[in-house]
């Protein structure tokens, strides 16, 4: 996972090739600034599919969480993050809600998402898994690259 990037200058040496996520995310993990190829989820409401993919070697991919924008439960707590981490994930970035926030922050993980709901979610695994996703203004390509910091994510087909 490299982290001695930043997206604005990401932004500034390759230009349009870059596709910047315009959601407006916030951090929760204990890393700030993470990267490394995409995989995804899609699913509502629902994180049996994210727990099952987090307890896999992640061998420094970042999983993008499609949850449709729904912030009334949370797709990822502490213990599936701890899996994530376990298992070799560089971060998460969650199209909706995490719990356990203060856990989070403590953990070697990049993660974002839009807020945060104590409520858990369903767990029957519902959804897709290695699709493309669309959110912000970005299509995530399994295989392709995600970087995060500060500023943002941004997503290039090939890594930089």
């Amino acid at each position: 996972m490299a982290t001695n990037f930043t997206t604005a200058d990401l932004i500034d040496d390759h230009g349009d090739t870059l596709r910047s996520c315009s959601t407006q995310f916030r951090r929760y993990g204990g890393h700030d600034v993470f990267s490394g190829p995409i995989r995804t989820v899609r699913c509502h409401e629902d994180n049996g599919l994210v727990k099952r993919i987090l307890a896999t070697p992640g061998e420094g991919a970042v999983l993008v969480v499609d949850g449709n924008g729904s912030l009334r439960t949370a797709l990822m707590g502490d213990m599936i993050a701890a899996s994530a981490v376990e298992n070799g994930w560089a971060g998460v970035v969650v199209n909706g809600a995490v719990r356990d926030t203060v856990a989070l922050a403590g953990l070697e993980l990049g993660v974002k998402a839009l807020g945060s709901n104590p409520r858990k979610s369903l767990k029957d695994a519902a959804g897709r898994a290695d699709v493309p996703v669309t959110f912000g203004d970005v299509t995530f390509v399994p295989g392709e690259w995600l970087y995060s910091d500060h500023d943002g994510i941004v997503v290039n087909a090939t890594r930089l």
